[in-house]
């Protein structure tokens, strides 16, 4: 679809009876997406390992790469800290993080919500999130707190790889609601770092799901094997993304219509008002 197939022209008796421009919308060919790294990752390395899945969905997606803070456990709390590293939170008490820990904390998470809140608006529009690892699990998160409106972030659908629930008491609420966006599940049979029944436990708090399991382990998939499932699910999303924007773009057309309408109804009444003044005047 392009461009000119996107557009809606109103009819030219619209246009003629009226010195008013119709409002415009940029459609673009490509939806947006916005991808959060796995734990002691960050943007760059993220990209580059995404290579081959970038390529293979560039006709229909455009991926922006941003990095997580360098995140440390408050003083008071670690015994004996370590250096800080790349995350988007720390789930142990020295500042680390685990992805099967349970009942931890969340040092850092408010401030790494913040840092992709700003991106999204910033460096947007985007239309969908991805996540690997970590990031998955804050996809996750973002996903679930967008569904009870406490974020600014609005995503219309998300990729998650080895993705999972969080452990951090403070996360618990963010997945009490079923979540009905489209989403792409990712995970290996033999990942041991997060087990498949880790991701399999995320998925089930979306509805519109898809599953694509792989036979690796922690990583993320980009071969021929998975090559069509991931130009469809892209595919799709561009589809409907576009359809949406057909639809505001119809929606504004009727409305400048309208307004048309209304201005010509408004000098008629005018006229007849002006006339029957004149009628009287004449009476008189």
């Amino acid at each position: 679809m392009t461009n000119n197939d996107a557009a809606v022209e109103a009819p030219s008796s619209s246009r003629a009876s009226s010195s008013k421009q119709q409002p415009k919308l940029e459609i673009t060919e490509r939806v947006r997406v916005l991808c959060l790294h796995g734990y002691r990752q960050d943007g760059d390395a993220f990209k580059n390992k995404l290579g081959s899945f970038r390529k293979f969905t560039s006709k229909y997606a455009e991926f922006v790469f941003i990095s997580a803070p360098h995140i440390a456990a408050p003083l008071e709390s670690a015994a004996e800290p370590v250096p800080q590293q790349r995350s988007w939170w720390a789930n142990k008490d020295d500042g680390t993080f685990k992805g099967t820990n349970k009942g931890g904390p969340a040092f850092g998470f408010q401030e790494s919500l913040r840092l992709v809140e700003a991106a999204w608006k910033t460096q947007g529009p985007f239309q969908g999130l991805l996540g690997f690892s970590q990031g998955a699990c804050f996809v996750g998160l973002i996903c679930g707190l967008a569904k009870k409106k406490l974020t600014s972030i609005r995503p219309e659908f998300a990729v998650l790889s080895s993705g999972f629930v969080s452990g951090s008491l403070v996360h618990m609420s963010a997945y009490e609601e079923p979540i009905s966006i489209p989403t792409l599940h990712i995970y290996g049979l033999t990942d041991e770092i997060i087990p498949k029944d880790m991701s399999a436990s995320l998925a089930s708090h979306f509805k519109n799901v898809e599953i694509l399991e792989h036979s690796g382990g922690h990583y993320f998939p980009a071969t021929a094997q998975q090559k069509q499932t991931y130009i469809n699910f892209f595919q799709d999303r561009l589809q409907e993304y576009l359809e949406h924007l057909e639809l505001q773009q119809s929606s504004s057309v009727s409305f400048v219509e309208s307004d048309d309408d209304g201005d010509a109804n408004d000098a008629e009444v005018a006229a007849a008002t002006a006339a029957a003044g004149s009628d009287l005047d004449d009476s008189d």
